[in-house]
């Protein structure tokens, strides 16, 4: 018997975190990060277009419908927080982002 990463191509596991008062509001800013393998986490830049002068890349804002559809890579991790009330949303991690398949040798 084979005790180790045995992944299903077909699986979508996923944790899912709601926060706050959760999917309550209409309109959520998205942000995606990327979880490496040594444990660090760095953010996915999202593909927008080249803006002239000092001005700030928008925020990605989706709907509550668009963010109930979105489902995390293996290593992703979705953040969606709410617009206009405060400290909710909801996180997608994927199953290699969560760690607990991870194997961990701690000195």
């Amino acid at each position: 018997m084979r005790t180790g990463r045995m992944f299903h191509r077909d699986a979508q596991t996923f944790l899912v975190h709601l926060f706050g008062q959760g999917l309550e509001d209409s309109r959520y800013v998205v942000e995606m990060y990327r979880s490496r393998p040594d444990g660090q986490i760095e953010p996915i830049e999202p593909e927008q277009p080249r803006t002239k002068g000092r001005r700030r890349p928008r925020r990605k804002i989706v709907s509550r419908g668009a963010v109930r559809e979105m489902r995390p890579e293996r290593d992703q991790i979705i953040v969606c927080t709410a617009l206009n009330l405060k400290a909710s949303g909801i996180q997608y991690w994927g199953a290699s982002a969560v760690g607990f398949l991870a194997t961990r040798h701690a000195r």
